[in-house]
């Protein structure tokens, strides 16, 4: 038998201007990906003879990001090709879209980069290639001066990326070609993305983390200063109680675990402050595939979710996405990179009292991306806020 592809896609035509064209028929991709556009932008060129820029989705068939029906906002040229149909659905407005995902803003972001290409002496040798368009980012490819630049255009909740790079210029993090408040432009970094790095990678990304935390540990108010969100303590007990209370969808069980850990997150920050360890950077999200190397150079990549906090919040998520056997060296490498860096801590103890407020800042995230996007967009997070507090009330349940 045959096996459906996993995403099939209906496209709402709309002129640069906004002008609607009607829809064309539902077709296939390869790809699952909601916010991936490569497939959606060929299929409709192979199918149809147009170019297309996706702009937003519009309304989905599955409550999970990835496969079943997904219909698109898309922009083109008119006339409509052949074989567009009236479409009657509402093109309303809404406050909190993003600029990227209006007509005519994705040729605001491509003349912003022209500029600053520009301004180096470079143009553009082909056409701009639309890699990803979501609530998240708006993300192309360019090619000038045979070299690629990638166009990064974020939220206003990552708004302070771009400065953020710009600080730590020098360091282990991507060059700046430009930046301009919400919108970067990066040369592309040689060797490859490090999802599936090896023990001695892996082992060199942590102390590249943990050396730009001891270094930034005594600019925090500068990293505040940049727009960079608080995760110290008062600030997250806020935050996580916040988003405890907003999820009626926590059973009885869940909920009253979560009251009473949100109750003790006062005491066990105090024991997390006996056990040494500095407030300073926080990447966020920290793991093998945001970063990028080779041989020679390696950089961490996606600072949107950065903010300031205790640095091993940093550590669970990288250490779940790492093989079995490399987490017991990793974990004794942190530890050791540490003490050495603050003599007398206790490295272990603290990821011990930080593991449930890990995984609880996670769903403070995500509530930060509901609270922040428009929502037709609310399918790709919509379960995120609950799974991790369910994850934190099982990790208080089994470890207090």
């Amino acid at each position: 038998m045959q096996t459906e592809p996993p995403r099939i896609v209906r496209l709402v035509l709309v002129t640069r201007a906004g002008e609607l064209l009607g829809a064309l028929p539902p077709y296939p991709v390869a790809t699952p990906w909601w916010q991936e556009t490569g497939a959606v932008i060929q299929g409709a060129r192979e199918r149809f003879g147009i170019a297309v820029t996706v702009l937003r989705i519009l309304a989905t068939e599955l409550p999970a990001p990835h496969g079943g029906g997904v219909t698109y906002l898309v922009e083109a040229e008119a006339p409509p090709p052949p074989g567009v149909a009236p479409w009657r659905g509402a093109l309303d407005d809404h406050p909190l879209r993003q600029p990227w995902a209006r007509p005519g803003g994705p040729s605001g972001d491509l003349a912003w980069a022209d500029s600053v290409l520009r301004a180096r002496g470079l143009s553009r040798t082909a056409p701009a290639e639309q890699i990803r368009s979501w609530n998240l980012s708006s993300v192309w490819r360019l090619r000038a001066g045979g070299q690629t630049f990638w166009l990064k255009h974020v939220p206003p909740f990552f708004g302070h990326e771009g400065a953020l790079i710009a600080r730590l210029a020098g360091g282990p993090v991507p060059a700046l070609l430009g930046h301009d408040g919400r919108r970067i432009l990066m040369p592309e970094l040689p060797g490859e993305d490090l999802y599936h790095a090896e023990l001695p990678i892996l082992e060199r990304l942590v102390a590249l983390l943990v050396g730009l935390q001891r270094d930034t540990s005594r600019q925090v108010d500068e990293l505040l200063g940049l727009g960079l969100p608080d995760f110290r303590g008062a600030t997250l007990t806020r935050l996580i109680a916040d988003a405890v209370e907003r999820t009626p969808e926590l059973s009885a069980g869940d909920r009253a675990t979560l009251d009473g850990f949100v109750d003790g997150l006062p005491e066990r920050f105090r024991r997390l402050a006996e056990a040494g360890l500095p407030d300073t950077l926080v990447h966020g999200d920290f793991h093998p595939g945001n970063a990028r190397g080779d041989a020679t150079s390696v950089a961490l990549l996606d600072w949107g979710d950065s903010g300031v906090g205790h640095p091993l919040l940093d550590q669970p998520a990288f250490l779940t996405r790492v093989p079995p056997g490399a987490v017991g060296p990793l974990r004794s490498l942190w530890g050791r990179a540490w003490r050495v860096a603050v003599p007398g801590s206790d490295p272990e103890r603290a990821a011990e009292l930080l593991a449930p407020v890990a995984a609880a800042r996670q769903a403070v995230i995500y509530r930060t991306f509901l609270d922040g996007i428009e929502p037709s967009e609310h399918p790709y997070h919509a379960k995120d806020v609950l799974e991790w507090l369910e994850r934190t009330a099982e990790m208080v349940r089994w470890r207090p």
